[in-house]
């Protein structure tokens, strides 16, 4: 049987997703726009021109979505945002590397607003774009390791029999020896590093082209938090011998000093960092079980945290914050 929607409206958990992905969306179409005025490899152009065309026509679905409730449609990022014809700010390695991260953000979004939607037309709108991120996920992961581009995970040991853990020092991390990384606090930290060097590479493209004295600071110092927190994963890595994540990215940015978009836009993709941060530590956290490690995600956490409520006081100092969708405020509507 058909399922009917006229007296089923979208709930709180789904317009909000459907809300985000409007803004995700749009903010991505506007980076890949300029990114595809300045593009040498075409293999590279080849993953762009489909991610561009994927947040379109995503966009295209929110849209109708929205229209079909009389749901105000979203302002998001425009034209405004972009400028086509500026300079070259990264190069193409750069722009792969931004993609498969953002495929990566957009696959654990889609997976959570999946797993609240109730309406059949919302499941299977975020199950596509599970599917879709997920095929895009997969072929610029893949053209990665054919660039050269991508990092090679370590090989653990493969043990003689199942073992179960008899010290107490399984947990330690504060005083005494240390045991060595688990499989994954050693996936968790490698993930961290290369995202960190994502993030140092774009924010220090920011800082150079920002017309903002104020927002070329603010950048400058997302810039050095993030180099301290690569700094604080590789030498964690390093203590047990292994591959020290990822190097800096900054020989990927060009000296280019005039801005290709729009400082609302530049703000927000350093709050998409920050806070996908603050979320994939937490997670660290849960899985590393060695008491040293769950202290520096703890404190890394804080430190991002202070520059993400920073971040939100632009924001509405200068504007930019789009009102998301928010219950009614029944107190006010009662005087």
């Amino acid at each position: 049987m058909e399922e009917k929607h006229t007296n089923s409206r979208l709930t709180a958990s789904e317009v909000s997703h459907l809300w985000t992905a409007f803004q995700s969306n749009t903010l991505a179409i506007c980076g890949l726009t300029h990114f595809l005025t300045h593009i040498d490899d075409q293999d590279i152009k080849g993953i762009l021109k489909e991610s561009k065309l994927l947040a379109e026509q995503k966009n295209n679905e929110v849209i109708a979505l929205f229209k079909a409730e009389d749901y105000p449609i979203p302002k998001g990022f425009t034209e405004e945002d972009v400028e086509p014809d500026a300079p070259r700010l990264f190069s193409d390695a750069l722009y792969l590397e931004y993609v498969l991260n953002m495929s990566i953000m957009s696959l654990s979004m889609y997976s959570m607003a999946l797993s609240v939607s109730d309406r059949k037309d919302v499941i299977q709108f975020f199950s596509g774009c599970l599917t879709s991120t997920k095929e895009l996920y997969i072929k610029t992961k893949a053209l990665s390791k054919v660039k050269g581009l991508s990092s090679k995970n370590p090989v653990l040991p493969t043990p003689q029999q199942v073992e179960f853990v008899k010290k107490d020092s399984f947990l330690a991390g504060w005083f005494g020896e240390r045991r060595p990384l688990l499989g994954i606090e050693i996936s968790n930290l490698l993930f961290h590093s290369q995202r960190n060097a994502l993030g140092h590479a774009l924010i220090t493209g920011f800082s150079q082209v920002s017309p903002s004295k104020e927002l070329r600071r603010f950048f400058e110092r997302g810039r050095d938090i993030s180099e301290k927190h690569l700094s604080v994963f590789t030498k964690l890595l390093h203590v047990d011998n292994l591959p020290q994540g990822s190097p800096l990215l900054t020989s990927e940015v060009t000296t280019s000093t005039t801005a290709p978009f729009s400082d609302k836009l530049m703000m927000y993709v350093v709050s998409t960092l920050i806070n996908s941060s603050i979320g994939e530590y937490g997670i660290s956290i849960s899985t590393s079980p060695r008491h040293d490690l769950a202290l520096q995600y703890t404190r890394l956490i804080a430190e991002i945290s202070k520059y993400a409520n920073d971040s939100a006081n632009i924001f509405i100092e200068k504007g930019w914050m789009e009102q998301p969708p928010i219950a009614a405020d029944r107190k006010e509507l009662a005087k």
